[in-house]
């Protein structure tokens, strides 16, 4: 790529002063819909859904390990699934870091599936992830909050995913999809789902994204997240120009 729009210090400083006017509005913005979240109405989880974790068998309560807010990804792993997410693990791959603060600020995060605890631990070794993994194979968890959808309702041909529905075919195979939910628990014990985020709800997390929109050439996705590896998966010194543009 060559250089474009090439001027002066003075040009220059003029127009990013310009430009600032709008990233300071975006960001008030940003903080107005957020606030905006916290205000949602929250619905009262009555069921008692039930995990497998590396430390034994824990309700909902349990993950919350004594803390009152609980975050939890929804990676799209099935039993007996033969593919790794790569969405999934590129997203995942910025979570350890923000751990540590969560748990110091009352807030505990874990990432599910309903594969067993068999089938992706020895994937989340592989990655070298440090985060809680559960398996919620013993409950309707995944269906209930519309990550997963069960064999009967593939059949009725209608699902909701992120807040709607749509019809899908006799070939649809996405049994498990991504997305984050949030939880409350009261000094009484109740607990509250308060929050849902689907399909590219999640973005705002991925850190790597935040970095390459300051890039200068961005994103410089030509077909999505093809570009996209596991992290154990790129070279370790890719050909001169990057993956995109090369």
């Amino acid at each position: 790529m060559q250089p474009q729009n090439v001027v002066s210090q003075e040009e220059w400083f003029r127009a990013h002063k310009a430009h600032l006017a709008r990233e300071k509005a975006f960001t008030r913005e940003r903080d107005r819909l957020s606030e905006e979240r916290r205000r949602l109405p929250w619905m009262k989880v009555e069921k008692e859904y039930r995990f497998d974790t590396a430390d034994g068998g824990k309700t909902l309560s349990g993950l919350f390990k004594g803390r009152s807010q609980l975050l939890v990804y929804h990676f799209m792993f099935g039993p007996g699934a033969d593919y790794r997410c790569e969405g999934c693990s590129f997203l995942c791959d910025h979570i350890d870091g923000a751990d540590r603060h969560l748990r110091n600020h009352d807030v505990s995060l874990v990432v599910a599936s309903r594969a067993p605890l068999s089938e992706f631990l020895p994937y989340k070794e592989r990655m070298g992830w440090k985060f809680d993994w559960v398996s919620s194979a013993q409950s309707d968890f995944n269906f209930d909050f519309q990550v997963s959808f069960s064999e009967p309702q593939v059949a009725s041909g209608r699902l909701v995913y992120n807040f709607r529905e749509f019809e899908v075919g006799p070939d649809f195979v996405s049994r498990d999809w991504p997305g984050i939910t949030a939880f409350y628990k009261d000094e009484g014990g109740a607990i509250y789902c308060t929050f849902a985020a689907r399909a590219r709800g999640g973005d705002i997390l991925i850190g790597t994204y935040n970095w390459l929109d300051m890039a200068p050439l961005g994103r410089n996705e030509t077909n999505g997240m093809s570009w996209v590896r596991r992290h154990d998966e790129y070279d370790e010194e890719p050909a001169a120009g990057g993956c995109c543009h090369g």
